[in-house]
């Protein structure tokens, strides 16, 4: 069957198999040929060829709340459960996830392999960090459970490590105690870049902070955005909210996102809120807040029949000015712009090997598929680097092993984890294979 990742590239043509349960996941494991390479897959939500292969093991018949402690927030649950499905037995009982992304329909799995992040970093971290344990399937159909006291550098190389050392079955997950599940929100705009780094520092006390960027602004307004403030308020409301608005029945013919319906956007967006209160409170449901997009179906077909790719970098905030400005400028004079340029504060990076987030700035971009991106995405590419940044594996569909290796020092220090527990590379993705990870099969070209 042909399968892509929510950037609808590449695709390929796997074998998709789902497990009905633990014990099937096992014995596949165990009855599979040491020569047949898998990577498992939670919701398909990453968004390049992270979890794309020959064969790939889908785990979302494993989506079991196996235990759910009120008291002290600690869940069990199976790796298949999304946090849309967790947020339906959480909420109720005053708990929330204290990390997510920018989408609900997430496996816990997957929040794990790509050890998320969210509007929240500078604060408290990473998804992992509040990852209690794991429950691994290794590739010869044994289990093992890790977690920092257990098998510490098993669990430190499974947490980002994009399905690399086995499939994730279960996890326990600490959560975060909330009175109210509403957000209460400000708007802050600026007028540059460095205008726009300056608020998102001097706003770290607030629990949730993340810019938009107008990235096609050029000259004095380069950089130009809205820095988004929140934290959940005190009403007591805890109820929960799904909203549900239209879905995109086809591809959007790709002739309509170019640089001037871009432009258009992103100049509508940006005057929406230059004008307003900066001292306004607004108050939003969770789900408008964190999960703005989830209302709108299959809204990756926005992007046209071909895809987009994901951009996510991140470079130490002493480079971040003349990194960011750099990315910027060249996205500008290319007119290859994106209605999405997500810009936040990391707080200190964990010692999971692979983990994407570490102290610094990170900027995300959004851009359709055409051919003619691949040569400015290697110079972006080349700028991060020379800035002492790296990439989000789990946006990534086309990054080199160069620039993986020079990004990610430890690692050699993964790979010795991975050949104690998968000598034969049983796991391995197009992407594990392009960065220099494993060695089993090619990835397509561009």
């Amino acid at each position: 069957m042909l399968v892509h990742g929510w950037g609808r590239y590449p695709k390929i043509s796997a074998q998709l198999t789902e497990p009905a349960n633990p014990d099937s996941l096992l014995d596949q494991l165990r009855t599979c040929p040491p020569t047949d390479n898998t990577i498992p897959r939670g919701a398909g939500r990453s968004y390049g060829d992270s979890a794309l292969g020959p064969h790939i093991m889908s785990s979302r018949h494993l989506d079991s709340l196996l235990s759910f402690d009120t008291e002290t927030g600690l869940m069990h649950c199976g790796a298949g459960l999304t946090l849309d499905q967790l947020l339906q037995v959480c909420i109720p009982k005053g708990w929330f996830p204290a990390v997510v992304p920018g989408t609900k329909f997430v496996s816990i799995g997957g929040a794990i392999a790509a050890d998320i992040h969210g509007k929240n970093h500078h604060g408290v971290g990473s998804f992992c960090n509040f990852t209690e344990s794991i429950t691994l399937a290794l590739a010869d159909g044994e289990t093992v459970t890790c977690s920092r006291m257990d098998k510490p550098e098993l669990f430190a190389a499974t947490c980002g490590g994009m399905g690399l050392t086995g499939v994730i079955m279960d996890a326990v997950i600490r959560l975060e105690k909330v009175s109210s599940v509403f957000i209460n929100t400000r708007a802050l705009p600026s007028n540059n870049l460095q205008e726009t780094l300056d608020l998102l520092e001097q706003h770290q006390d607030s629990k949730y902070v993340v810019a938009w960027l107008d990235c096609l602004a050029q000259g004095e307004q380069m950089g130009r955005g809205i820095v988004h403030l929140g934290d959940f308020d005190d009403s007591g409301r805890l109820k929960i909210h799904n909203r549900w608005g239209p879905s995109v029945p086809f591809n959007t013919p790709a002739v309509f996102l170019n640089k001037h319906s871009m432009r258009l956007f992103n100049s509508l967006y940006y005057n929406l809120y230059a004008g307003g209160d900066s001292n306004k409170i607004s108050n939003e449901s969770y789900d408008e807040y964190f999960f703005p997009l989830d209302s709108i179906g299959n809204w990756n077909r926005l992007y046209g029949r071909k895809g987009f790719l994901q951009y996510q970098f991140v470079v130490p905030s002493e480079a971040a000015a003349e990194c960011i400005g750099g990315v910027l400028t060249r996205v500008a004079e290319t007119g290859k712009g994106s209605f999405l340029a997500v810009l936040k504060n990391f707080g200190e990076a964990n010692s999971n090997l692979l983990s994407f987030p570490r102290a610094g700035m990170t900027l995300t971009l959004d851009f359709k598929w055409e051919s003619s991106l691949f040569p400015l995405l290697e110079e972006l590419d080349a700028m991060v680097i020379a800035h002492g940044g790296r990439h989000y594996l789990a946006k990534d569909a086309r990054l080199s092993e160069s620039v993986f290796k020079a990004g990610y020092p430890r690692w050699e220090d993964f790979l010795k984890i991975k050949q104690q527990v998968d000598p034969e590379n049983r796991f391995a993705s197009l992407q594990s294979d392009r960065i220099g990870l494993t060695n089993c099969y090619s990835s397509p070209a561009p």
